[in-house]
């Protein structure tokens, strides 16, 4: 194997591993992102302890896994309010 070879797999195993560190960063910058739209589906502890869930690295990643598999949230949505929402004329 020539050196060319060997500094190109070197420097691609390194992307890779700087890659890998930074997920669980950007896993937590889209849970930021959602933040307000959990808030406004859930009320604001059970959204704020759902994207809590969501930013941290592995608990996060394992929580999405399982509710794709189970087919629904593990902190449910609030129960929509029976009075209509007012109009402003």
């Amino acid at each position: 194997m020539s050196v060319s070879r060997h500094v190109i797999q070197y420097a691609q195993g390194r992307a890779v591993r700087r890659i890998m560190r930074s997920m669980p960063w950007i896993g937590g910058v889209v849970a930021l992102a959602t933040l307000g739209a959990s808030m406004r589906r859930k009320g604001i502890a059970r959204g704020a302890l759902d994207t809590a869930l969501d930013m941290t690295p592995f608990v996060g990643a394992l929580k999405n896994g399982l509710e794709a598999v189970r087919g629904r949230d593990f902190v449910p949505d609030r129960a929509p309010s029976l009075a209509a929402p007012r109009r402003r004329t």
